[in-house]
């Protein structure tokens, strides 16, 4: 198992380059610029995507949407993985996650707007969209839309499933000592009972989960900054000079160069916020909307609420902490900080946690599950969700080290085409926002 994560850490060094770094990051600042910075209509965004009603063709709600990409979006990487980047690339990373989260807007408004635009009807009445129909049908690249389809439906097992059951088996070990097969069980069987019933299930169970889980762990995070709230301005100026200067040796913390914060910051900021990544937008495409570019306005919020809001709340309170400092890593990093709020402090987190694990990896079901319907068809659908089931407990009882290298490979590789496919229908996006945003032909408010 050692020969195996450090084969896995190899190729995650070598594929999150300084290439991969530019053309993420690149990509969300070229996006952000041609669309006039498109993040200043996130206020409008947040008012259309509290709207229920149905406007159009579509097979859930925009809000529903929303919120299964939210449920996706929203999960270990806003507590594991800011602690795993903190932990390995300092303070600094926090900073990297954040500009990754703001910029991410105009990336994730861009997969969406396509996603919608290219969406098809299935045989069966049901929407299909998603970046494996953005390369097919604006760009004309069966190759890369079945790469990118294939990679989906793998990395679904590491970022949405394995990474998640993971970090909640091991918290949960830790603080209650249950053993980690047990959680697996209890995880897994969850899961099946909503999942079987497809989107319009898990759209259901996310929209009464998401709200909640997200305010709760908000309102801990405020908690812990107002009981630490003398050392905050020390925290916030460490985070933003440590992005830019590195950060030296303090008791066990290794200490991390500008490169290790940019290189963890990033490439935790994709795995927290998916901006890029070509996930969100296969449920953006399910979505009853009036046009493509007010579901993008709506779907640009996932990235505000999960790296904007959630992130970085979970960034100041692990550096505020300073338990970085003596060698904590991963969940175990985020309790220890957490732990300041006696005897509430780890449960709180471990319940937040576990709305997080457990609504990311109903979200990660249906976008692994589309990339097995473009690839196979519908016949394939219900063997892959008993086989997501199976790897709910599998994932419960690995090692974090070889999950967390696993996601980072997978999240790379389903990247590619569909940056790829926003760099080269940019003309397509703008044309689509001037003609119902800008111009507002199309009335845009609720």
């Amino acid at each position: 198992m050692q020969g195996i994560e450090n084969l896995l850490n190899q190729i995650s060094n070598f594929i999150w380059g300084i290439p991969l770094l530019i053309l993420l990051f690149g990509t969300h600042i070229f996006l952000t610029i041609r669309l006039k910075f498109i993040q200043r209509y996130i206020l409008k965004a947040i008012r259309i995507s509290l709207s229920k009603e149905k406007e159009g063709l579509g097979d859930i709600s925009q809000f529903g949407a929303v919120t299964t990409a939210l449920a996706a979006t929203i999960g270990t990487g806003n507590i594991v993985g800011v602690s795993t980047a903190i932990a390995s690339g300092g303070p600094g990373a926090v900073l990297w996650m954040w500009l990754t989260g703001v910029f991410g807007i105009a990336t994730k408004y861009s997969e969406a707007l396509l996603s919608v635009k290219y969406r098809i009807i299935t045989d069966d009445g049901s929407m299909a969209g998603g970046p494996m129909y953005v390369l097919e049908r604006g760009m004309n690249n069966k190759i890369l839309a079945i790469i990118f389809a294939i990679f989906t439906s793998i990395t679904a097992f590491g970022i949405g499933n394995m990474v998640q059951a993971n970090s909640i088996s091991q918290l949960v070990n830790e603080t209650f000592n249950i053993p980690l097969w047990v959680t697996g069980i209890i995880l897994a069987s969850l899961t099946a009972l909503v999942i079987i019933g497809g989107i319009k299930s898990i759209a259901k169970v996310c929209e009464m989960l998401v709200p909640f889980m997200a305010i709760f762990y908000v309102a801990g995070c405020i908690i812990l900054l107002i009981i630490n709230y003398s050392t905050i301005p020390q925290s916030i100026f460490l985070i933003i000079k440590s992005a830019f200067t590195g950060h030296a040796v303090v008791g066990g913390f290794l200490g991390a160069g500008v490169k290790e914060a940019i290189r963890f910051g990033i490439a935790r900021g994709l795995f927290s916020n998916e901006s890029g990544l070509g996930s969100a937008p296969i449920v953006a495409a399910a979505a009853q909307t009036k046009n493509s570019v007010r579901q993008a306005l709506v779907s640009s919020t996932g990235t505000f609420w999960d790296t904007v809001v959630v992130c970085a709340f979970t960034g100041l309170v692990v550096v505020n902490s300073y338990e970085w400092t003596k060698g904590y890593n991963g969940a175990i990093l985020t309790k220890v900080a957490f732990s300041d709020i006696s005897l509430i402090g780890p449960i709180l987190l471990t319940v937040g946690l576990l709305t997080f694990v457990f609504s990311t990896i109903l979200g990660w079901s249906y976008y692994g599950e589309k990339a097995i319907e473009y690839l196979f068809g519908k016949k394939f659908i219900k063997t892959y969700r008993w086989l997501w089931v199976i790897f709910v407990f599998i994932g419960s009882v690995m090692t974090l080290n070889i999950v967390w290298s696993f996601a980072d490979i997978t999240n790379a590789l389903m990247a590619l085409p569909n940056l790829i496919a926003l760099i080269f229908l940019n003309k397509i996006i703008v044309k689509e926002t001037k003609k119902f945003l800008w111009d507002g032909n199309i009335e845009m408010s609720e």
